[in-house]
């Protein structure tokens, strides 16, 4: 089944706030609809699977990991209608060419990814995705301090709260990263 206009949709959020698990939901959907779906994760995401994309609450999902947007093109097969884009925010600025170049083509492109990272700052190119898409949803974690929704994702180096000077991307779980809400974030300068 094809679509009449191809599109975008991001989910964003902090960590542990269900980005993967919507991405999953509507992937499924997408499948018993019967269109043909594609999914990419990038290659450097090995915290479950290699070839799954995985949630924190253990639903997975099959997908193609590649190290680069570009190579996205090549790995795609003529007849998806649905591509699925996990972790966004470590792709490379191409990501949001060929998501324009799938909208052309009449594909339905869902995208999720951290939208801050844990210096509450945005993150890669899920910002451009965000103003690209037709559809935006934020979702919201629990803040492990006070319980409110979390918006932020705190990351900790020995249990505090890491340095603004840290490097950005450090792949990791809960061992490393923690959802926090805008009271409760912390990072030092």
């Amino acid at each position: 089944m094809k679509h009449t206009h191809g599109l975008i949709e991001v989910i964003c959020g902090s960590m542990f706030s269900g980005k993967t698990d919507e991405l999953i939901r509507r992937l499924v959907r997408a499948t018993i609809a019967k269109q043909k779906v594609q999914v990419f994760k990038p290659a450097v995401d090995v915290r479950y699977t290699i070839e799954k994309v995985a949630s924190h609450t253990g639903s997975t999902f099959e997908a193609i990991p590649v190290e680069k947007a570009a190579d996205i093109r090549s790995k795609l097969d003529k007849d998806t209608t649905v591509v699925g884009i996990d972790e966004a925010q470590f792709f490379d600025p191409e990501v949001v060419t060929v998501a324009r170049e799938l909208v052309s083509r009449d594909v339905r492109v869902i995208v999720a990814g951290l939208d801050t990272d844990f210096r509450g700052e945005p993150f890669g190119s899920m910002p451009t995705l965000m103003a690209e898409a037709e559809d935006v949803l934020k979702l919201h974690a629990i803040c492990m301090v006070c319980g409110d929704n979390a918006s932020r994702t705190q990351r900790l180096v020995n249990g505090k709260p890491a340095r603004y000077d840290e490097p950005i991307v450090i792949v990791g779980a809960s061992e490393l990263y923690e959802a926090r809400c805008r009271q409760h974030h912390e990072v030092p300068r």
